[in-house]
Order: structure tokens, then sequence, then C-alpha cells
């Protein structure tokens, strides 16, 4: 990591079907390899099934399911005097952002439909509707935060 200035963060640009930045990231952190062709597929696939199963909007139940899953608290660990506490901290909009995408992603992989697009568009609609095992890793995360809160005067 360089010293002199933080790197600047680079522009996404939007996706080419629903012309949505956050979709165009959520397809870049699917993808393996730079296959940018597969992941479209995925996520094009996944909406038009949540299109067809809700019968909502799929960015819209797409953006609900990230909201569900975005965290506001974390633990972070702090080392005072030889010991190490767990503090809570609050979480920033765009690490929050990325979490959730790490985290629907990572359910949805361990889902045990067939196709990748029947696992996501599973998750996503569970995770709009407040359940399934992003939404848990979620609830965990502030639970934990929670239990610590007798820290949290060790913030920075």
């Amino acid at each position: 990591m360089s010293r002199r200035h933080r790197a600047e963060k680079r522009p996404v640009l939007p996706d080419p079907k629903y012309k949505d930045a956050v979709v165009s990231k959520f397809m870049s952190c699917l993808m393996y390899d730079g296959k940018r062709s597969v992941a479209e597929k995925i996520v094009y696939g996944a909406f038009d099934k949540i299109e067809i199963k809700s019968g909502n909007e799929p960015v819209k139940v797409f953006h609900d399911a990230l909201e569900n899953v975005r965290p506001h608290l974390e633990v972070r660990s702090r080392r005072v005097g030889g010991a190490t506490y767990q503090v809570p901290v609050e979480v920033r909009a765009e690490r929050a952002q990325a979490l959730a995408i790490r985290w629907l992603i990572d359910s949805s992989r361990k889902r045990g439909e067939t196709t990748m697009a029947d696992r996501l568009s599973a998750e996503l609609l569970d995770a709009s509707n407040n359940r399934g095992n992003a939404v848990k890793k979620r609830e965990d995360t502030h639970k934990m935060a929670e239990a610590n809160r007798a820290f949290s005067h060790y913030r920075w």
C-alpha cells in the first residue's frame, strides 16, 4: 500500500441491460477468471427467474435484498495492553455494500439448487423477505457487536 496518497476509486460503469452501477458491481464480484459474459448470464437469468416467481421488478427486489443484508455494525480487533478486544464500530456505507454483496454471493453459492441462476434468484428473494443465510450472517454480526458493546470505549 502506498504511503504517499490513497488510491483513487475508479468509476463503475453501469450494466448494459438495467443501467445500474450496483448490479454491475455485483456482476464483477460474482465473476470468476474475468468471465464477464458468464456472470452476466447468471445475473440476468436470476433476474428473469425473480420476475417470474415474484412478479415484481427484479432490480427493486435486488436492492431490497442488498438493503436487508447490509450491516450497520461490526466488530474489529483492537489490542490494548496485551489483550485483544472485539470493539464494535459502525460500518462505512461503501464497506457495508461490499459486505452485503459478498455475503449474498457466498450464501447463494452454498445453496442446493442445480444452477447458479436458480441459487442466486432464491437467495435474493429470501433476502428481500428478510430471511436466508445472508440475512442470518448480518444478524450474527450485529449480535456480536451488541455483545461486545462494553468495549466500545476502546474505539479509535
